[in-house]
């Protein structure tokens, strides 16, 4: 079911226009949209050179606000589709004070458009959409597809970190990784109870976890 569209969502958005991007495209076919590059330029988005991470579906921005709060040395993209969603992370950031924080509404799948090659050092995958039917799969991100992307933005030895409640999206994660030439590691079955020292619950993850429903967890790199 759509979301409905929130109430002065247009001029919420352009309260938040400084640490905002909206990715547009003509071209609907991103495997030939994305050779038309307009990097960013990041010591002009943060105005320093630190290491560049990233967020893909960032939601209301829970997760990206409390790390970028944590690591104010590290500079944060983080992305989401939804408008009615971004424009809640972006407040969220703005609240805060965090100047470390830069969002990007728009598809993963544009990504490589605006971000350097080679440039992340670290991408989060946090409770992204399984995609459960088969015939989606080419949907889910971490689909090969997608791989492909993140091996072109993450710099060497840069590692994704993967977190969610469904077990089946899990394994064909761990799957796709795989294949794909990525060494996964630090894998957990059972997060909250693995020991694991200073995990940051989403707003999925309390949902989830509150319900009993085990949080699965890996890190992967390319070597």
């Amino acid at each position: 079911m759509r979301m409905r569209r929130k109430k002065n969502l247009e001029s919420r958005l352009n309260d938040c226009k400084n640490i905002l991007f909206e990715i547009r495209s003509d071209d609907k076919n991103f495997s030939t949209a994305i050779n038309n590059k307009a990097y960013f330029d990041y010591k002009e988005i943060f105005k320093n050179d630190n290491p560049v991470h990233m967020e893909i579906g960032c939601g209301k921005g829970q997760f990206v606000c409390e790390i970028a709060k944590r690591n104010p040395d590290i500079n944060y993209i983080a992305v989401e589709k939804s408008a009615n969603v971004i424009v809640q992370a972006c407040e969220k950031a703005i609240e805060a004070g965090l100047t470390n924080v830069y969002f990007v509404k728009g598809g993963a799948e544009y990504l490589p458009c605006f971000i350097p090659d080679k440039t992340i050092g670290r991408l989060y995958l946090n409770f992204s959409c399984p995609f459960p039917k088969k015939k989606y799969a080419n949907h889910r991100l971490t689909n090969k597809s997608f791989l492909k992307l993140y091996e072109m933005m993450l710099v060497s030895q840069g590692e994704i970190h993967q977190k969610t409640d469904n077990m089946h999206f899990f394994e064909y994660s761990i799957g796709e990784l795989s294949d794909y030439g990525f060494t996964v590691k630090n894998v957990s079955l059972d997060l909250h109870n693995s020991g694991f020292e200073g995990n940051i619950v989403t707003e999925y993850e309390k949902r989830f976890s509150d319900l009993g429903q085990p949080i699965y967890r890996l890190e992967a790199y390319l070597k």
